[in-house]
């Protein structure tokens, strides 16, 4: 195998107590690629969201901080060692049942969490993920939303001062005979300021990946199909404040705000087909590998170094060629480190055999490296 040098980010040893089934963990990962096998429910994907706790300060798996206490146990902690940009950084989360959570960077912590979301850029692909595809637009939206976050510390703030007026908004749709239309007017300037900012960005946000998700895309399919990406908004008519007062009528009918931007959408289209209706799994399930390959390279544009990968069980329902594709794929890609499980070290060693990097492959089994 070839010794590649390592990118300017990567985790140096991640250290996990009492999070999900891991009680105890050390783990040191190869500079480029590592791989965890095992059976599942082993532990393999936990450790993978240690590893995105890190990055994103909550877990992918959408449970609370407490939830991922280990059965019995009074707190969690996970703390990671990065090399980062030539030097070292050290992360920790720590939560217990009776304090909540403290996140860390360098012993110091923080005050904000925004603060930390883009210090470690990850993407994570997952069995999850379908979700983007299958259900409602709220999960694209969550898509958009924790990708541009890793890009623009502000944006956050944006959306959050968006959802409260929105939510004191429809709190007074309810009750039209009370409602108070100077209050009103303000909400309305809140919410159209604070759209205008999330829009702009959403929108730039397809733009920039489009170019990417289409090249990965072609890569994985070798060509057979066509894709791209589209971003639906009320906005594109026009601004939110003058289309809150054309639905003003509607909304006082409806006892809710039916415009803005909490009604985005994005568009995975496939032969200028929705996905979700067209595609086959194994097309859906390329899509969304397009789309988060094309993340790491557009966050690596960005940022100026690239994110960690993990690639959660990415082998279930796609084809063997488009599983060799995918390989071939990541192993000439300038990716960042990569964290990659799946339940057959036989499938894992025939596939990475021709892989010219340092890697490892590591057995997970009851929450433990064996």
């Amino acid at each position: 195998m070839q010794r590649n040098e390592p990118s300017t980010m990567y985790l140096k040893h991640l250290s996990v107590v009492n999070f999900k089934n891991i009680r105890q963990l050390e783990l040191y990962p190869a500079a480029k690629l590592t791989c965890l096998v095992g059976s599942n429910g082993e532990g393999k994907t936990n450790l993978l969201d240690a590893l995105y706790l890190l990055s994103m300060c909550k877990s992918s798996s959408g449970l609370t901080d407490r939830q991922c206490i280990c059965h019995g146990e009074d707190f969690f902690l996970v703390k990671g060692t990065y090399h980062v940009r030539g030097g070292e950084e050290v992360v920790s989360c720590g939560c217990a049942r009776a304090d909540g959570k403290i996140f860390k960077r360098n012993a110091n912590a923080y005050e904000r969490l925004a603060d930390h979301i883009g210090m470690l850029p990850l993407v994570m692909i997952s069995p999850a993920d379908s979700a983007i595809i299958s259900e409602s637009g709220e999960e694209r939206r969550r898509y958009l939303n924790s990708v541009i976050a890793q890009l623009d510390k502000g944006y956050l703030d944006a959306v959050t001062r968006y959802g409260r007026a929105l939510q004191q908004r429809n709190k007074m749709l309810k009750d039209v005979r009370s409602l108070s239309y100077d209050l009103l007017e303000v909400l309305d300037e809140q919410l159209s300021s604070c759209a205008d900012e999330v829009f702009g960005k959403r929108t730039q946000l397809v733009s920039d990946l489009s170019p990417f998700f289409q090249k990965y895309y072609e890569l994985i399919s070798q060509g057979k199909e066509r894709v791209h990406l589209a971003y639906a908004s009320d906005l594109k008519d026009g601004g939110l404040l003058a289309l809150l007062k054309q639905s003003f009528a509607r909304d006082c009918a409806l006892q809710f705000t039916s415009t803005g931007v909490h009604r985005d959408d994005l568009s995975l289209l496939l032969d200028d087909y929705p996905i979700k209706k067209l595609g086959s799994q194994g097309q859906q399930k390329t899509m969304l590998l397009a789309l988060k390959l094309a993340q790491a390279e557009l966050l690596q544009q960005r940022l100026g170094t690239p994110p960690l990968l993990l690639l959660d069980d990415i082998f279930d329902k796609l084809d063997m060629q488009r599983v060799k594709n995918l390989i071939g794929v990541i192993s000439h890609s300038a990716l960042g480190q990569i964290f990659l499980t799946d339940s057959s070290k036989v499938r894992i060693d025939s596939l990475l055999h021709e892989v010219q990097w340092e890697y490892k492959v590591l057995e997970v089994k009851g929450g433990e490296i064996v």
